[in-house]
C-alpha cells in the first residue's frame, strides 16, 4: 500500500542522506495536498482562529511557572519582599521594620529584591516545516512553539522585562503593560508566522541589542551553516542565546513501513521509497547526528541547547527556559 505523507520540510535531507526522513499521512496534516503558494494564507487564517485559545493557555502556563518564581535574589530597589536583616549601626530609623523587630530583641530592616529590566529577544520559527504533526493526537509543532513563545513572553512581561520579538522583517518591541502587552505580542507573532520567509527565516543578529538574552524556538531543521552563522553572530554582539528545539517524537524514529511516497511542505521534490523500515537505523543515525551537531554549535559559541517534544507538557520546557534565563539552569 502506498501512502503520501507530507514532509515536515528540510527533513528530506535526512531521507536522502540515509535515504531518510518521514511525516504524517495526508489525512493527518492540514496543509497536505495544498498548493504551496496557498499555504501562508491558509495558515494565517487558521492561526487567527486559534490565537485566543493559545493566549489563554499561555497565560495559564505562565501563571503556573510564576507561582514557583524566586526572582533574582539580590537586595535592591524593587517592590517584592526579599528578606529581613539585622539593622546596622547608623541605620536610618525609617528603614526599621518595627513589627518584625518587636518579635525579638534586635531591630530588623526589611529588604526588597532588586529589579533590573533586561531585554529578552524571542524568535518563533515561521517555516513551513513547523506546520506538521505525525498524528492528530499531537499538536502541530508550530502550535507548541507559539504557545511556549507566548507563555514565556507573558512570564517576562509580568516581571517587568523588556521583550523584543525577532521577525523576518523588523524586530517588534513589546513594552510591559498587562494583558494589552501580551495581546500585542500575540498580534506580532501572528503576523510573523503568516509570512512566507525566504531562505531559512532565521533572525539577523543585528536585530539583537548588545548583552541581550535571546530565546530561539524552532525545530532546528534548517541548514547547519545558517544556524552556525546566527550563533556566531550572536556571540559577537555579544548576546547569550538559548535554542529550544521543538520536535514531533516521530521525527527521531521514522515509524513508517512499506511503500511510502513522501511529499514536502517546503517545495521539496516528492520521494518514493519501498521498504522504509529497512533504512530506519540509518535515518535515526542521520537525525541524531544533526542534533549532536546543533549541540556542538551551541557549546562552541557559548549558548544553551534545550529540547522539547510535542508529546510533553509545555510547563516542563517553560520551566527550563525560565531557569536558564534566571541563571539557575544548565550552563553551556
Amino acid at each position: 500500500m502506498t501512502r503520501s505523507p507530507s514532509l515536515p520540510g528540510r527533513a528530506a535531507a535526512f531521507l536522502r542522506r540515509a535515504l531518510a526522513r518521514h511525516v504524517p499521512s495526508s489525512a493527518d496534516t492540514p496543509d497536505s495536498g495544498m498548493n504551496p503558494a496557498a499555504i501562508p494564507l491558509a495558515a494565517a487564517e487558521n492561526l487567527a482562529a486559534r490565537m485566543p485559545s493559545l493566549i489563554l493557555s499561555a497565560q495559564r502556563i505562565a501563571a503556573t511557572v510564576a507561582a514557583g518564581h524566586h526572582g533574582r535574589r539580590q537586595a535592591g530597589p524593587g517592590e517584592d519582599f526579599w528578606q529581613f536583616r539585622p539593622a546596622q549601626p547608623g541605620e536610618p530609623v525609617t528603614r526599621i521594620d518595627w513589627r518584625q523587630s518587636a518579635r525579638s530583641s534586635r531591630a530588623y530592616v526589611r529588604e526588597t529584591e532588586a529589579e533590573a529590566a533586561q531585554t529578552v529577544c524571542l524568535w518563533c520559527d515561521p517555516s513551513a516545516s513547523m506546520r506538521w504533526r505525525s498524528t492528530q493526537a499531537l499538536p502541530l509543532k508550530s502550535d507548541c512553539a507559539l504557545l511556549l513563545t507566548l507563555a514565556l513572553g507573558a512570564l517576562l512581561l509580568r516581571q517587568g522585562e523588556r521583550v523584543r520579538l525577532l521577525t523576518p522583517d523588523e524586530p517588534v518591541d513589546i513594552p510591559p503593560g498587562g494583558r494589552a502587552a501580551l495581546d500585542r505580542l500575540a498580534v506580532a507573532l501572528m503576523r510573523s508566522m503568516a509570512q512566507d520567509p525566504e531562505d531559512t527565516g532565521l533572525p539577523h543578529p543585528q536585530q539583537v541589542p548588545r548583552h541581550a538574552r535571546v530565546v530561539l524556538i524552532g525545530d532546528g531543521l534548517c541548514g547547519l551553516p545558517a544556524m552556525a552563522a546566527l550563533l556566531r553572530g550572536l556571540t559577537a554582539r555579544p548576546a547569550h542565546a538559548m535554542l529550544l528545539l521543538v520536535n514531533d517524537p516521530a521525527e527521531a524514529e521514522l515509524p513508517y513501513e512499506g511503500h511510502v511516497r513522501f511529499a514536502g511542505l517546503e517545495g521539496e521534490d516528492p520521494l518514493t521509497l519501498s521498504g522504509v523500515e529497512q533504512i530506519r537505523g540509518a535515518y535515526r543515525a542521520a537525525y541524531a547526528g544533526h542534533q549532536a551537531d546543533l549541540a556542538d554549535l551551541c557549546r562552541a559559541n557559548g549558548h544553551l541547547l534545550l529540547r522539547h517534544a510535542t508529546d510533553q507538557r509545555p510547563e516542563e520546557a517553560l520551566l527550563a527556559l525560565h531557569a536558564a534565563l534566571s541563571g539557575r539552569g544548565e550552563r553551556p
